[in-house]
């Protein structure tokens, strides 16, 4: 299964693809999608591309994407949802089924703890895909995401399985 993690941001979208098979992860491809122009439709146009040629690219099978937390600056939060929007919109056009997980979700899932900081995050992305070269802490938290979605996609297929042989 290819999956594509994507860590949403109006100004640096971070996306990481990984191939998984079983409990085995290898690193594809990781990036930072940079928006371009001072116009808030055209940076996410700009960033709409980008995706749609990561997409088109490397053809992943299913993706995964970070929920929105709501911080102080009302305004801020409102553009992140923008460009969620955009990494909601990209996978989902391509026919992609989407995972959403909040932060506190993918740093327990690859960390162990809830409240991680991004150096362990890289830390842990690092160990996870040996060899791996990050293209920044967008595109870690993209990987992170995306292992997270693994992680909770072989968690749902033992369990389809264990309740199948048990209806069996």
């Amino acid at each position: 299964m290819r999956v594509l993690g994507i860590d949403p941001g109006l100004r640096n979208m971070g996306w990481g693809i990984i191939d998984v098979s079983g409990s085995r992860m290898v690193h594809v491809a990781n990036g930072v999608a940079h928006s371009t122009g001072t116009d808030l439709g055209v940076r996410l146009l700009s960033l709409y591309e980008q995706l749609t040629d990561v997409i088109h690219k490397y053809a992943p099978e299913t993706a995964a994407v970070e929920q929105t937390f709501v911080n102080k600056d009302a305004v801020g939060t409102l553009k992140l949802g923008q460009a969620r929007g955009i990494a909601m919109l990209v996978p989902a056009k391509a026919g992609l089924d989407i995972g959403e997980y909040a932060p506190n979700a993918v740093k327990k899932a690859v960390v162990g703890v809830g409240h991680a900081a991004k150096a362990q995050i890289d830390h842990m992305v690092r160990l996870q895909l040996p060899g791996v070269d990050i293209a920044g802490p967008d595109a870690a938290d993209a990987l992170a995401i995306a292992i997270c979605h693994a992680h909770h996609q072989q968690s749902a297929n033992h369990l389809a399985r264990a309740i199948a042989k048990a209806s069996a």
